[in-house]
């Protein structure tokens, strides 16, 4: 910062070291001013130990609120404001008088951005509800006629724009997730077997055998968001799986005694240098470009969920085929210590 405060004020140098050399000339060559060498450089001197003093006195107290204002950026604080420094003179007065008026307009346009995108979300979420009640409707007729192969074959697609809807709403609950989360005592296989009987009719489509092996587990989470990671995971599985292969949910126990779902396909895998981005929002890799109804979110936002609810969620790496995906439920689940409270209220 002393660097940068000498060049800022290369005038005040110069017009000092101007100054002085012109007093140096009119004493040496005035014929009516006599001053011995040494007194001169005395006088040199003095003048230039001044000078410095003077000098950095100003560095001191112009620098102040700068460097106040520089150590602020550097902890990058939400509550920056509280912690502005005083203002020690008129062009710091306006400096921060600046950054107040641009911090209110920031949070006045911020204010109106969240407005905005909660009524979008209503009006999305109001749209959803009343798109499912036709959706439920063509079930009943679906069920009605299950006999007829035509319309099974409506039935999964049916079952594709249902999965589609049901997606948008869970994003537009997204941002609120705390707001909507319950914790309760699970079976982890009881949830995988939802999800399965959710999806049986694009698995009966594409003739893939869905099953799951090991011990069940009872789990601390939120039940509708946990499905919602497994319906993302398995939508992912199904989609990808050449037909007549199986998918199998394992449940286990890892080492450090926290329990595990392995979601297993028998699909293409995911390439070695797609693994570092497959949670990213939008990328779709090397699979999704062949299939082009890829979106690229699925993953994205399980992963998402799994943050929020406290669960690990993760790609087994080192596979030439196939896809293992695994959930880690961890102990104590994440909200699990914040909603303490809640533990005496869940049902054994």
């Amino acid at each position: 910062m002393f660097i940068r405060y000498i060049l800022t004020r290369k005038s005040w140098i110069l017009l000092f070291a101007s100054l002085l050399g012109l007093t140096d000339v009119l004493i040496l060559f005035e014929q009516g001013i006599h001053v011995e060498l040494t007194s001169l450089l005395y006088l040199n001197a003095l003048y230039v130990i001044i000078f410095l003093v003077f000098f950095l006195w100003r560095y001191k107290k112009e620098t102040k609120y700068v460097a106040a204002l520089a150590k602020l950026q550097e902890v990058t604080a939400s509550d920056w404001m509280e912690s502005l420094p005083e203002p020690d003179n008129h062009l710091d007065s306006i400096t921060n008088d600046v950054l107040r008026e641009a911090f209110y307009q920031f949070k006045r346009k911020l204010s109106q951005l969240k407005e905005s995108q909660l009524i979008e979300n209503d009006f999305t979420a109001s749209w959803i509800h009343e798109v499912k009640t036709p959706l439920t409707a063509m079930k009943l007729i679906l069920d009605a006629r299950s006999s007829d192969a035509d319309l099974r074959r409506i039935e999964s697609e049916w079952l594709r724009i249902h999965l589609l809807i049901d997606r948008q709403l869970y994003m537009t609950r997204l941002p609120a997730l705390e707001s909507d989360y319950a914790l309760e005592r699970v079976s982890i296989q009881r949830l995988a077997a939802e999800e399965i009987r959710e999806l049986a009719p694009w698995c009966m489509e594409k003739n893939l055998a869905v099953g799951i092996e090991g011990d069940d587990a009872m789990v601390v989470t939120d039940r509708k968001w946990c499905r919602f990671i497994l319906r993302q995971l398995l939508t992912n599985a199904i989609k990808y799986s050449p037909s007549g292969k199986a998918i199998t949910f394992i449940t286990a126990m890892s080492e450090k005694e926290n329990i595990i779902l392995d979601l297993i396909d028998e699909g293409p895998g995911i390439q070695p240098h797609d693994l570092p981005r497959i949670f990213d929002k939008g990328f779709t890799g090397e699979n999704g470009r062949i299939h082009n109804a890829a979106t690229g979110l699925g993953l994205y936002l399980a992963q998402t969920v799994a943050g929020k609810i406290g669960v690990a969620l993760h790609v087994q790496a080192g596979q030439r085929q196939g896809t293992t995906m695994r959930i880690t439920f961890t102990d104590p689940n994440a909200f699990e210590t914040v909603r303490r409270g809640q533990e005496d209220n869940i049902p054994l």
